[in-house]
């Protein structure tokens, strides 16, 4: 049975561009205190063959004042059920940092409920589920959480200087923190889709091993990309990774 799409305005999907005679959709999923505007550029650059969908999380922007979700689990299962609609063509998942974790458990969710294989799983500054590190910034106070944030780069120094807004951002940012630092990997079958990871070279949060790692996750092919840069390298490369994702997604949209 087809199920109506839902409409543009939708909570949690956000199609920036529609692309209605697109062949592909490619979900994009925000890092630790990102927006779904974080992905509007990508949206843009993507070819007319690959629609964008960028996902809002709870307690940001026009959604700030909804109950946040402190869960990878929890995240995966509200986007797993918002995106079935959107299944009626082939869809890939890019995630970057908590994005990456959340992306393969939807993955997961699309494979073993709906028997959806994703025409691939862009994993993007983040190591792979089964490497734990031991994380603790969400139980810093305020300013220390602040301090992670500037060191990582990949938020607007503009918004940290502003206390206001601080006010109003700093409970997503630590829920999605405690989110990604308190995930950890339940062992199961390997994803049978295909997974690529993008990974800085000068990263703290992720080493080339620790993102080489993902390779165990999947029976479909792995391939990884090196990137000059820190945490937030995406943001540099963006053109490239553009051109990586779209030449990927382009064959199947062929096909």
């Amino acid at each position: 049975m087809n199920t109506p799409l839902p409409d543009d305005n939708g909570l949690w999907i956000r199609r920036f561009h529609p692309r209605p005679d697109s062949r592909v959709r490619l979900v994009c999923l925000p890092h630790a205190g990102g927006s779904a505007s974080f992905y509007f550029p990508v949206s843009r650059a993507m070819p007319a063959s690959v629609e964008v969908l960028c996902v809002q999380y709870p307690g940001r922007q026009d959604r700030r004042t909804e109950p946040l979700l402190d869960s990878v689990q929890a995240l995966a299962d509200k986007v797993y059920e918002a995106l079935l609609p959107w299944t009626d063509r082939p869809i890939a998942l890019f995630g970057h940092s908590m994005g990456a974790s959340l992306g393969y458990e939807i993955a997961r969710r699309l494979e073993q409920e709906r028997d959806v294989v994703p025409a691939a799983l862009f994993a993007s500054g983040r190591r792979a589920p089964s490497a734990h590190r031991d994380e603790t910034v969400h139980l810093r106070d305020d300013d220390g959480l602040v301090a992670e944030m500037r060191g990582l780069s990949g938020t607007n120094p503009q918004l940290l200087g502003d206390e206001e807004v601080l006010r109003m951002i700093l409970p997503a940012i630590r829920a999605d923190y405690r989110a990604a630092e308190t995930y950890r990997w339940n062992p199961g079958p390997p994803l049978r889709c295909p997974v690529t990871t993008f990974v800085g070279d000068d990263d703290p949060k992720v080493t080339i091993e620790e993102a080489a790692a993902w390779s165990t996750h999947t029976d479909g092919p792995f391939t990884q990309k090196v990137f000059p840069g820190g945490h937030f390298f995406l943001a540099q490369h963006q053109t490239e990774i553009v051109r990586l994702m779209a030449g990927q997604l382009e064959a199947p949209a062929r096909a």
